[in-house]
């Protein structure tokens, strides 16, 4: 007996339920979405959605977690550096992963985002940076937070903006952006 995951028509099920809850998504709030809607646009019977989530809700966090986990894997690289890469090429293949996933991204990144979602992000990369800043630039943890809070959301403002305003500049510009700005910041406390 094959497993649910090598099963091609669960992953097949799977793939075009997200698709219609993120197109439905992309123009209605989440609490206004019902499972029926989802499943008549999907070509799929209720049965089988509630084989695979609960409820939309279930849906959109597994949706999440799947954007977390490919997301996650860019920063756990650049905080590790394996690749040697320098920071402006380590945060372009952030860059180049959300303009292949901007629709996505659009949604759960936005302004109309998932709040807690975007705290998962920022929480994930302040515990992978926090060490490192203040170690490397010899600030207090208290200064390093300070830091980070505003660096971080003003990332995410860019991010947000560069999104919305159809990802005109091209990955390798909003990385030498970021870069730059986030850079100098820790150097306007260092005595």
């Amino acid at each position: 007996m094959k497993s649910e995951k090598d099963d091609r028509r669960v992953k097949y099920t799977k793939m075009v339920l997200k698709e219609s809850f993120i197109k439905l998504l992309s123009h209605k709030d989440i609490s206004q979405i019902t499972i029926k809607e989802i499943c008549e646009d999907a070509d799929i019977n209720r049965a089988t959605f509630y084989a695979h989530y609960s409820d939309q809700y279930d849906l959109m966090r597994k949706i999440e977690n799947e954007l977390f986990e490919n997301v996650s894997v860019y920063i756990e690289e650049y905080t590790r550096n394996e690749a040697n890469l320098d920071r402006v090429e380590m945060v372009e293949k952030i860059f180049v992963y959300l303009k292949q996933n901007a629709q996505l991204c659009r949604l759960f990144l936005g302004e109309r985002g998932d709040m807690e979602f975007q705290k998962r992000i920022m929480t994930f990369i302040y515990e992978k940076n926090i060490d490192e800043l203040m170690n490397a630039e010899g600030v207090s943890k208290e200064t390093a937070e300070y830091i980070y809070a505003f660096t971080i959301t003003g990332c995410l403002g860019a991010i947000q903006k560069w999104l919305d305003d159809g990802m005109k500049k091209s990955p390798r510009f909003m990385s030498e952006m970021l870069v730059k700005l986030a850079g100098g910041l820790p150097e306007v406390f260092v005595k």
